[in-house]
């Protein structure tokens, strides 16, 4: 089965989450994780996003950059990025040049689905 793994430019845990607020408060043009700002308002997700995730038949898994090194032993994509992982395999998919020219949601909502039609797996349930 192939699923798509986002990978945050961010810490996990509450502390990191609070700093990372702090940062798009006081400097979001220096954020460094541009899928953070594309998928996520300052607080939480945002709704365009959210209606996506939840609505897309695609499989997709989220993770920052230190839970996916832990779960994957792989340090050495540049972050923030989007995998392809299919029969354990992982194959970068939407680099990170690639995410650092999408402006909005829309854009990278749009990117996604054109690519899975591309390659003709979207999931049929």
């Amino acid at each position: 089965m192939k699923k798509i793994i986002f990978i945050y430019n961010a810490k996990s845990g509450k502390l990191n989450g609070l700093l990372d607020i702090a940062h798009k408060l006081v400097s979001p043009k220096t954020y460094q994780c541009k899928l953070c700002a594309i998928t996520h308002d300052t607080f939480s997700e945002n709704i365009l996003w959210k209606e996506f995730r939840e609505n897309t038949s695609l499989s997709l898994e989220f993770l920052h950059n230190d839970e996916f090194e832990k779960q994957y032993q792989y340090a050495e994509a540049k972050y923030p990025v989007i995998f392809l992982k299919e029969a354990q395999k992982l194959t970068e998919w939407i680099s990170k040049s690639e995410i650092e020219k999408i402006e909005t949601t829309e854009e990278l909502i749009h990117l996604i689905e054109s690519k899975a039609k591309t390659m003709n797996f979207l999931n049929p349930y």
